[in-house]
């Protein structure tokens, strides 16, 4: 009796097992047809507006379209990166316009909240379509209804459509530059290391920043090295210079610095070999090589397979300084002369060190400030003596006596091209305004 129960048991436990599993197939299968792209209209010009702005509000449904980019990565979607209300978008679609049949196709898009909100009502969000399967779509509007007049609704340019061949191998992403930026010198400095270090590309999310800064920007932009993406988060939204929520009645952290970067990586993944994700006063300093291209040449070797690599921050404070690099024309430029901050804050105990990445941008799907939140490929931990990150800034442990700070000269190794590098920069833009 006791064996016949037994198999009693095992038989009904299969039989629940087996129906779950035929539902839950069912369910999804129901899923990917509710999102399939359905023909709602034909013989139409794709007509609309084409939005322009960085950041388009969506009307009365607190969501802001950054960019759409196309993916085929695992299907045939458009990603939007965009910012939505955690809890007050309930759905949204996209519509797509196919020519030269004209057939409107309207497809219900997937909504993923960024999960590193930081307790913000808003946050980053990836807004998924299928696309349909005879069209490669060139734009895509996005409504909160399967139904309505195209025509009223703004259109977005689907980026990333053609694959193209890598025009540079490092970009660096700095987001976001605000609160009037001016530390002019600092800046100048960290640009010009950047290329020495084999960058050909910076892309700056710049919300404002002080006159003389925007002389310096202009330098850079003729140049051809840096590229400028407008960001008026604040014209939409109510800002924190936090990165975690204060409860003081701010929508988003930080300037919207995730939704930033998750842009700057689509925007650059088919153009750039590497995307660097860093700020403006951060240097990722290799230590065991001369520049980054054989340092990721080295580490990609080392861990096959790897698409996103981590840097440990070490903070320099601003406050300690070195006698060495007092060079007096520098001395009427505002901001920080990194070459005269050459000690470092020690680890502290139990204190987790936050980290700065290079990524294969083609194999990220979701980045945070400090890692990356989804990604096809393994993650890496850089050890501290093949690189680390030179962060230049207000003291973190503004107690420790200078004898208990680390004095690390890496940076010097690059003193002589620095110092004629930043002269030449700062004699076309800074100093000649002075003149």
């Amino acid at each position: 009796m006791l064996r016949a129960g037994k198999k009693s048991y095992f038989s009904a436990a299969v039989c629940i097992i087996t129906v779950t599993s035929m539902l839950a197939i069912s369910y999804l299968r129901l899923q990917r047809l509710s999102h399939q792209p359905k023909v709602i209209q034909e013989g139409r010009r794709c007509r609309g507006k084409i939005a322009n702005s960085t950041i388009t509000a969506l009307k009365g449904n607190k969501t802001f379209i950054i960019s759409p980019y196309f993916d085929d990565r695992e299907s045939k979607v458009t990603r939007v990166i965009g910012i939505v209300h955690h809890e007050d978008v309930k759905q949204l679609y996209c519509w797509f316009c196919c020519q030269p049949n004209g057939k409107i196709y309207v497809s219900k898009a997937k909504i993923d909240v960024h999960s590193d909100r930081f307790g913000f009502p808003y946050g980053a969000a990836d807004i998924t379509c299928l696309e349909p399967e005879n069209c490669d779509p060139t734009h895509v509007s996005i409504h909160q209804s399967p139904h309505g007049n195209i025509d009223q609704l703004p259109r977005f340019e689907i980026k990333n459509r053609k694959a193209e061949t890598f025009s540079v191998d490092f970009t660096v992403c700095i987001s976001a530059m605000f609160g009037n930026y001016n530390n002019v010198l600092q800046f100048i400095q960290s640009m010009e290391m950047y290329k020495i270090l084999g960058v050909q590309k910076v892309v700056i999310y710049k919300n404002n920043c002080s006159h003389l800064m925007e002389k310096v920007l202009k330098f850079y932009i003729e140049e051809g090295i840096v590229e400028i993406v407008p960001w008026p988060i604040n014209s939409h939204l109510r800002v924190s210079s936090h990165w975690r929520f204060m409860q003081d009645g701010t929508h988003i952290g930080y300037y919207g610095q995730i939704t930033a970067l998750n842009d700057c990586i689509y925007r650059n993944m088919e153009r750039s070999k590497f995307v660097v994700l860093n700020d403006a006063d951060e240097i990722i300093l290799p230590l065991k090589h001369p520049n980054w291209k054989t340092m990721m040449n080295s580490l990609q070797e080392q861990n096959p397979g790897t698409s996103v690599f981590l840097f440990e921050n070490h903070i320099f404070p601003e406050t300690v300084s070195s006698s060495m690099f007092n060079i007096s024309s520098w001395n009427t430029v505002p901001g920080v002369n990194i070459l005269q901050h050459v000690y470092r804050e020690p680890d502290r105990k139990d204190v987790f060190n936050p980290r700065k990445i290079i990524v294969d941008p083609r194999k990220v799907i979701q980045t945070s400030v400090h890692s990356v939140l989804h990604a096809y490929g393994n993650s890496a931990n850089v050890p501290m003596d093949v690189a680390l990150v030179y962060h230049c800034r207000k003291a973190l442990q503004g107690d420790l006596p200078r004898e208990s700070l680390i004095r690390d000269t890496t940076l010097w190794r690059y003193n002589s091209s620095l110092i004629t590098n930043v002269n030449k920069v700062l004699s076309q833009t800074v100093l000649q305004t002075k003149k």
